[in-house]
């Protein structure tokens, strides 16, 4: 973790550069036990990272302390491998109140099956930097220019006065202009760029404002991908770690980043 060379760590302690090797593979083929109380956890937060598209790491960090409780290296972010993940979670004591995620729908979908009365605040940012995304950064219409605005706001909501003047003002967006979306042609961008954008407020409207009731509620994902943007950093300067290996780092970087010892 702290970048230091086979040949420094040799120097440092005094032993040879093939002792201090053997520990370094013995330590990375082992997974730190850690002794986490789950039934403690009630607001978390979700997120996932690629590792140049040679895996994916699955992530679940406590709100409250911002200590990684759970974390998974797979193949993908997919609801195949996240569903038995947290039943698995749930059967040790897991039973969360709020979580805060992403929005990536198998997800999700997995959350949701194993605990069916979980509150899922979804990322303001994600959400924000998804509608721009589908709207691009000049629309062709007057509906997307005047639609790209309105999101410009989202993540700048602290209160419930703003929360409502948003969504008045999205409703007020769509009574403006629902009847010039359907009138678009099917194929055209505009069509397809306006309806996506649409389509993604009317589902996350109802799990964006959770934090604004609930104070530990985080509004975005950003403690946990600073931490993911942290790890990459670490992880850079040791790229020559063979595939176990460097999921093994992975186990090790999050159990020392969390104080084990």
């Amino acid at each position: 973790m702290e970048n230091y060379s086979i040949r420094q760590i040799s120097k440092l302690s005094g032993y040879s550069g093939v002792t201090i090797t053997r520990i370094k593979n013995y330590w990375l083929e082992q997974v730190p036990r850690e002794d986490i109380d789950y039934s403690k956890v009630r607001y978390m937060i979700s997120d996932a990272t690629y590792f140049h598209k040679e895996g994916c790491l699955l992530n679940l960090m406590n709100a409250t302390d911002q200590k990684i409780i759970a974390h998974l290296y797979v193949k993908e972010e997919s609801f195949l491998e996240a569903y038995p993940w947290f039943s698995n979670l749930k059967n040790q004591g897991l039973n969360p109140e709020y979580i805060t995620t992403d929005g990536e729908r198998s997800i999700i979908r997995a959350m949701r099956l194993v605990w069916p009365e979980v509150k899922l605040q979804r990322c303001l940012y994600h959400l924000q930097h998804e509608g721009m995304r589908w709207l691009r950064s000049y629309p062709k219409t007057e509906a997307g220019k005047d639609l790209r605005t309105i999101l410009s706001e989202l993540s700048r909501i602290k209160t419930i006065n703003e929360r409502d003047a948003f969504i008045d003002s999205y409703r007020s967006w769509l009574n403006k202009y629902r009847d010039f979306v359907r009138s678009l042609p099917r194929t055209t961008v505009s069509f397809k760029d306006l309806q996506r954008t649409i389509i993604l407020m009317n589902n996350a409207i109802p799990d964006m404002f959770y934090y604004l009731e609930n104070r530990i509620v985080h509004p975005t994902t950003n403690a946990l991908e600073g931490f993911h943007s942290r790890l990459k950093t670490d992880y850079q300067r040791h790229r020559g770690l063979t595939k176990a290996h460097r999921i093994g780092y992975i186990h090790w970087y999050c159990y020392f980043k969390n104080g084990g010892c």
